[in-house]
């Protein structure tokens, strides 16, 4: 989410090239909630006070979440400006694709699907059958996607939304 406040005026060095443009807004008591859409979907915070129309600044808290924030801002004013936005850094190419078999994996098996039955699904009946079962890496595979959905599910897909650093 970008909090996004009314520029002061002794801050206002440049006129606004353009204003930025957000969809429907929703009032909160924190102010108006909105989702823009252009180039990339940004969730929007505006403070009370502010308006689209006028000179905006960006408020980013200094916490541990603070880099993962501005590397949100960067795409969103990129976006803004028409200029190419990054891929979002918090989750790889791999890790998208796994997190999309897990909520596979984990819907399937919720609704009475088998282990191999899942297997079967996302590799194929010939792979599936060309070991053993029981001591099969695709069995053990698949038990630890529906695990690891059932996790994200619970609660644990909060965590997707955070950058890992490293101590």
């Amino acid at each position: 989410m970008v909090t996004l406040m009314a520029s002061p005026d002794f801050l206002s060095c440049e006129s606004l090239t353009a204003p930025v443009e957000v969809g429907k807004q929703h009032e909160s008591p924190q102010g108006f909630h909105a989702i823009r859409h252009g180039g990339i979907a940004t969730q929007l915070l505006l403070l009370p006070g502010s308006a689209t129309g006028r000179s905006l600044m960006a408020l980013v808290p200094l916490d541990s979440q603070t880099l993962g924030r501005v590397e949100a801002l960067v795409r969103f004013w990129r976006s803004c400006h028409r200029r190419p936005v990054p891929p979002d850094t918090r989750m790889t190419i791999h890790q998208r694709r796994r997190l999309r078999l897990m909520m596979q994996a984990s819907d399937g098996r919720k609704n009475g699907a088998s282990y191999r039955e899942i297997a079967t699904a996302f590799y194929g009946t010939g792979r599936v059958a060309s070991n053993a079962w029981k001591t099969s890496s695709l069995r053990d595979t698949v038990i630890g996607l529906v695990k690891g959905g059932g996790a994200m599910i619970s609660g644990g897909y909060l965590q997707l939304l955070r950058h890992r650093r490293r101590a």
